[in-house]
């Protein structure tokens, strides 16, 4: 049968019958490539009875018994381990340590008795088992195919039936059905959809490893993260140790979860109690504060540090890692505003120790007592110090989720003077901006006023403002 030519969206994955300047679908500009459309899959007409409508209560109940990994982390943000039958999207950036982690998942699957299939598009069969051989033991006793024709492995899946199974990565397999190169729209489309429906009909849990784009999105089109059951992301810096899963999709489990891993000699390695470590680590220098903050249903203790320091440059720099950037700009206007602690003339630095990120709101305390510390020079009255708490635009404190968990995680790790918002539970309750700095940051007849704070004096604001800000 002879096949149509369409146009796909490279972005969004939307087809055109003709080429457009712009998607319809997303309205990107030039993404629509010409590729050839694959054959139409039709049943005859009496061929395939319809399935009986039935309500919702007559539905027979499934058990799913899941398949434990072996890896704590990686099963509770699963939701209990792999769902037989399900397709999980992993992604994360090059060196991140995909491989290694789904190598040491398959591993201690086949040491347990289970069936499992690793096929590499992007490396040989010798290359795997060098990563392998330093890995714990069971990861050389999974079977491995290297192929990238979609027909291949297909095959192989119905040969072996495996328990469980791991492509890598999904952007390196094609069909021989469709034009275009491997990790194309439509050969990615082409290929999901296929081990979507080896996986459903063999009870095959297999798991997909994905590329991301340079902004850290997966690449793709985006039909591939509606078509899975599961979006895992593995995310974190390369040169440093740790290394943070999210779900970001999960029709077994909660997508509130995190697990938190070190990258060593051996391959990965689950940290069961980072907060330990992060507050031991911490400097009780002018500039640290310990957060409290909550990675799923997790709580977990963080040192942020900030950095304040004169700048020579017209636009001052305001450089973040492990926060939301527009986060600090409101954290920085309120504590100008509410603290009197400008910092319009400075250069702030703010960083979050150890890679780890953190995007609740509950950081806005943390941030601002780190900066009016570094800005005054003063370190934290009763460091190490942990707070908790929302700021609002008119510098009240707010409360935030779970306050029960972060004062038992701080108290366990000798944080029990804990700064929170009212109605927390918390030993030092503040209702305002102003009250938290006048608690954590005392301030003495003889202690000077820093340079940010001279030239955060409102003296063009008016006369009122300016008489406050001396009273």
């Amino acid at each position: 049968m002879a096949r149509n030519n369409a146009h796909t969206c490279t972005s969004c994955g939307a087809q055109s019958a003709q080429w457009l300047g712009q998607c319809p679908g997303c309205g990107q500009w030039n993404t629509l490539e010409q590729q050839a459309a694959p054959a139409s899959r039709r049943t005859a007409r009496g061929e395939r009875q319809p399935r009986a409508v039935v309500p919702l209560r007559e539905v027979r109940e499934l058990s799913l018994q899941r398949l434990s990994t072996g890896i704590g982390e990686l099963d509770r943000v699963l939701g209990g381990g792999l769902v037989p039958g399900s397709l999980v999207l992993l992604g994360g950036s090059p060196g991140i340590g995909k491989s290694t982690l789904t190598n040491m998942a398959l591993g201690h699957l086949q040491r347990s008795g289970r069936r499992t299939l690793y096929v590499s598009g992007e490396e040989s069969a010798e290359q795997v088992r060098l990563r392998a051989e330093r890995l714990p033991p069971g990861a050389l006793d999974v079977p491995v195919l290297a192929e990238t024709d979609l027909e291949a492995v297909l095959s192989a899946l119905a040969e072996l039936r495996p328990d469980a199974c791991v492509i890598d990565s999904v952007q390196t397999l094609s069909a021989e059905s469709l034009a275009g190169a491997p990790g194309s729209v439509g050969q990615v489309r082409e290929v999901a959809g296929r081990l979507m429906e080896l996986a459903k009909r063999s009870a095959t849990a297999i798991v997909l490893v994905g590329h991301v784009t340079k902004d850290g999105a997966l690449a793709g089109p985006r039909v591939l993260e509606h078509l899975v059951d599961c979006v895992l992301q593995f995310e974190g810096e390369r040169e440093r140790p740790y290394r943070e899963l999210r779900a970001l999709k999960n029709r077994f489990g909660s997508t509130n979860e995190a697990g938190l891993f070190e990258m060593r000699q051996g391959g990965l390695v689950e940290v069961l109690d980072a907060s330990a470590r992060f507050v031991a680590e911490a400097t009780r220098a002018p500039g640290s504060v310990v957060l409290a903050a909550m990675e799923g249903s997790r709580p977990l203790l963080v040192e942020v540090q900030a950095l304040v320091a004169p700048s020579e440059l017209e636009q001052p720099r305001r450089v973040v890692s492990g926060l939301d950037r527009n986060r600090l700009a409101l954290v920085l206007a309120i504590l100008a505003r509410h603290g009197r602690i400008g910092t319009g003339a400075a250069d702030v630095f703010v960083n979050v120790v150890g890679g780890v990120r953190t995007d609740e709101p509950g950081c806005d305390l943390a941030v601002a007592l780190a900066l009016a510390s570094a800005s005054r020079g003063v370190a934290l009255a009763g460091a190490p110090r942990a707070c908790f708490g929302e700021l609002g635009l008119t510098g009240e404190l707010r409360w935030v989720g779970h306050p029960e968990r972060r004062l038992a995680e701080a108290a366990k790790h000798g944080c029990a003077d804990v700064l929170a918002p009212p109605g927390s539970g918390a030993p030092c309750e503040v209702a305002t901006l102003k009250d938290a700095l006048a608690v954590a940051l005392p301030r003495s007849e003889a202690s000077p006023q820093s340079p940010s704070e001279r030239r955060a004096t409102p003296l063009a604001a008016g006369p009122r403002i300016a008489a406050e800000a001396a009273a």
